[in-house]
């Protein structure tokens, strides 16, 4: 089963796979693929362009291998935010969707704790991109906080 998970930055997405994969799992996450090809101390979310050409080129060739395999093991894959394109590629592989919010004001507070300030434009896309798509959506959170 295809497992794809979404949601916007420090919303809990890692946790909520932490929580719900088993080790032979395959786990598809960029901020641990770019942790994994980054240098000894590197910080966990803040990373190069250069570094991140390389990760979302490593993301893209483990995608089209683990969908392979869907037949043998669960792939969890953390997507912030789909384009309508890739979720129509989802649901061919008869995905399921999970969306993890805790809602905008624990998002945010998460945000200022834990990462770079550019994150919160991020957030805020994510979460005016899901109030034109789905005004009435409930949130949903990774854990209790």
């Amino acid at each position: 089963m295809l497992y794809v998970v979404t949601g916007p930055p420090a919303a809990g997405k890692s946790s909520w796979i932490q929580a719900h994969a088993k080790a032979t799992d395959i786990v598809i996450d960029l901020d641990l693929m770019a942790l994994a090809m980054a240098g000894p101390g590197a910080d966990h979310h803040a990373h190069t362009d250069v570094l991140m050409r390389v990760v979302h080129r490593a993301r893209f060739a483990a995608l089209n291998e683990a969908y392979q395999h869907l037949d043998k093991t669960d792939v969890y894959v953390i997507h912030t935010q789909p384009s309508t394109k890739t979720i129509k590629k989802y649901e061919r592989l008869d995905a399921r969707i999970i969306t993890v919010d805790p809602g905008r004001e624990i998002v945010m507070r998460r945000i200022d704790a834990m990462r770079q300030p550019g994150m919160a434009r991020v957030a805020s896309r994510w979460y005016n991109a899901r109030r034109r798509q789905s005004p009435n959506a409930m949130p949903q959170a990774s854990r209790p906080w």
